[in-house]
């Protein structure tokens, strides 16, 4: 059997995260990943019948039975995964009774997955049931974008058309546009069910006040489009309070996103 230690998958999140908290998007132990892997590369690694304890989800994802996931921890700060991947990740299954988590590598000190996990979980069905390849969820607190969550309308319509005007890309990057959720408490299956239902809409979700969350097919794709909205958002923080003389106008990003042949929100735009 290979070792864990070098499984692509493993090396992603070793690598993501430590990214992630470079760039400042996940302070001391904010943010978290969820992974939906495949059983077949995962068994590669590991005896996938060996199960090393069992965890309560609080929370009934019966669609996800049988799935697994890599997942950060709760309490764990990302800094610290690249150099300690068997403490700070967990590789888990969804058991049979849909509540509860099968932990089959990692976790080794006794800790558990994060405590957004009912978030992910219900994340990753909502968006399986649009595109059955979307398999990554990440959470973060980018600076740029939580600062302009102060200034700006929490507004999905306005919200995005801002930042679409901010990059040529970002209407080709996201053209489906970004969700927004008032501020809500945290850790709780409530902000969970409303992020799932963005989620069935949106791959980007903004929590007012919070981070955000971004759903893709691959760990590259969904780092992505929360870079790009960090990047749209960093220039506006260093445009809005000056007059602005230049912008791209709602034609011109039509005629972008009709150009690229991407499906972008047509409501979002001014025409």
């Amino acid at each position: 059997m290979k070792d864990i230690l070098t499984a692509p998958f493993v090396e992603e999140m070793k690598a993501t995260t430590a990214n992630m908290y470079r760039l400042g998007w996940d302070e001391r132990n904010g943010g978290n990943i969820s992974y939906l892997l495949d059983e077949k590369e995962v068994a590669e690694y590991l005896d996938i019948n060996n199960v090393i304890r069992e965890i309560p989800t609080g929370f009934n994802a019966e669609p996800l039975i049988g799935k697994i996931f890599i997942v950060t921890g709760s309490g764990k700060y990302f800094k610290n995964v690249i150099n300690d991947p068997v403490n700070n990740l967990g590789i888990i299954r969804i058991a049979e009774d849909g509540t509860t988590a099968q932990l089959l590598w990692g976790f080794a000190d006794g800790g558990r997955f994060t405590s957004e996990l009912p978030a992910h979980l219900m994340s990753h069905m909502a968006r399986l049931s649009v595109d059955p390849e979307n398999r990554v969820i990440m959470h973060c607190h980018p600076t740029n974008t939580l600062a302009m969550n102060y200034i700006h309308e929490l507004d999905e319509k306005k919200l995005t058309h801002t930042l679409w005007e901010m990059c040529t890309e970002c209407i080709v990057v996201f053209p489906d546009g970004v969700g927004v959720l008032p501020w809500m408490l945290c850790g709780t299956n409530s902000i969970g069910e409303a992020t799932a239902e963005k989620m069935k809409e949106f791959r980007l979700v903004v929590w007012g006040m919070h981070g955000i969350y971004g759903a893709g097919k691959t760990m590259d794709e969904t780092f992505g489009l929360i870079e790009t909205v960090e990047k749209a958002a960093q220039i506006y923080m260093l445009t809005a309070h000056m007059p602005r003389i230049n912008t791209i106008k709602d034609a011109e990003m039509q005629e972008l996103a009709e150009f690229f042949g991407v499906q972008y929100r047509k409501d979002f735009l001014n025409l």
